[in-house]
């Protein structure tokens, strides 16, 4: 390896402080000439999967309009093929699980056709693994990503204003219109924000209120993280990384788009904080997707509840649309198949896999179904000590204007 080699989180941080500079950032592109989000998150089309953390970010600076990449097995295994000369992205992910054989007295149990039977083990401890991953436009024989993306958009039950409401809705946060300021006070716990009205739109309104509840969820008994920093200071702008990149998250994932507008002035802030600390970004990103998954679960929660609200008959089938909380996630019916199969997804990590009503995770999921249980939202949250806040105005979370 070259001497010269850097780590992959000095090369993303690196090129977000050149891109920061030039206004070419993913954050510098709220919306589209349609409206819509400008940043739409780079996803595994193979296994329907976003990318997650600085690695969605990493991906999203390639310098490419497809949204989706894979490695070359990935490509290979659908009929794909990769352009002759393409040049591969790297990125890093966290290992925790391992295909291996299983065995019968030390020996690994075969197949009809020979081949040994493999299971899914939990690795004793996680590690790190590097992947070279390809862009949809560097693939050939994929479909294009915007019949891919359209399609996607046209399953969505409400408009991203709508979900953008549930949400809020759901996470009963404390909301006050007055003033012309935004911003989050931790010590009272309460967002404040301009009328509706004031906003040039329906959409900037909701990504800013988004973008807010992104520092609602810092407070000691959600995620609990330090949201002590003053104005001007590192902390202060750390925090703001975080609920930024989490805005461009939740405003993709909803195709609400995100207010960059009124977060400029902290562009100076971001580059002086990744230029000490160029691992700021990795913990940035890492905090900002546990934002992003926190705040996404309210969505999942409303639905959820209006499955109960529903009169609940004992079933002795599952059926498209069904949400079924199991085992620490939710999953949700997508298809029902022909032969008693059916497919489903795990709302927590989008898989998507195939069942029949002969598996046992069939006979879980149709129990579950038809004896409910409550899901919780964020009831594992370590809840660390308080610290008292010095000065209140010194503590909001706002836009500079």
């Amino acid at each position: 390896m070259s001497k010269n080699f850097k780590p992959l989180q000095e090369q993303v941080a690196e090129k977000l402080i050149a891109a920061l500079e030039a206004g070419t950032s993913p954050f510098q592109k709220p919306w589209t000439d349609d409206n819509s989000s400008g940043y739409v998150t780079p996803l595994n089309p193979t296994t329907g999967k976003n990318y997650r953390g600085m690695n969605a970010l990493w991906l999203a600076m390639q310098g490419h309009n497809d949204p989706r990449w894979m490695t070359l097995k990935q490509a290979s295994f659908n009929k794909w093929s990769v352009a002759k000369g393409a040049k591969a992205s790297m990125i890093t992910f966290v290992k925790r699980t391992d295909m291996q054989p299983v065995l019968k007295d030390g020996e690994p149990v075969l197949k009809e056709n020979g081949k040994p039977q493999m299971e899914i083990v939990k690795l004793a401890k996680p590690v790190f693994v590097n992947a070279l991953v390809f862009n949809g436009e560097q693939i050939r024989g994929i479909p294009e990503w915007q019949q891919a993306v359209a399609e996607k958009k046209a399953l969505q039950q409400w408009s991203p204003i709508e979900r953008a409401e549930q949400i809020i809705s759901a996470s009963e946060a404390q909301i006050k219109h007055a003033g012309n300021e935004a911003y989050y006070n931790p010590v009272r716990d309460l967002i404040q924000l301009p009328k509706k009205e004031q906003f040039d739109s329906s959409a900037k309104y909701y990504a800013t209120l988004l973008h807010e509840l992104g520092h609602w969820s810092g407070n000691e008994n959600r995620l609990n993280r330090d949201l002590g920093g003053k104005y001007g200071t590192q902390d202060y702008a750390k925090e703001e990384l975080r609920a930024e990149i989490a805005s461009l998250m939740i405003g993709s994932e909803i195709n609400i788009g995100h207010n960059f507008d009124n977060h400029a002035a902290y562009v100076e802030s971001w580059i002086r904080v990744l230029k000490d600390d160029p691992s700021e970004l990795f913990k940035a990103s890492a905090d900002a997707q546990k934002i992003t998954d926190y705040i996404m679960a309210f969505e999942q929660k409303r639905e959820l509840k209006q499955q109960e609200d529903k009169t609940v008959i004992a079933s002795d089938r599952l059926v498209k649309d069904d949400y079924i909380p199991y085992n620490n996630t939710t999953y949700k019916v997508l298809s029902e198949l022909k032969n008693n199969n059916f497919i489903i997804k795990d709302m927590l990590t989008a898989e998507k896999t195939k069942i029949n009503i002969k598996d046992g995770l069939y006979t879980s999921l149709l129990n579950s179904k038809n004896n409910p249980i409550e899901l919780t939202i964020g009831n594992d949250v370590d809840t660390g000590a308080n610290q008292q806040l010095e000065q209140e105005n010194e503590q909001t979370y706002q836009f500079e204007r």
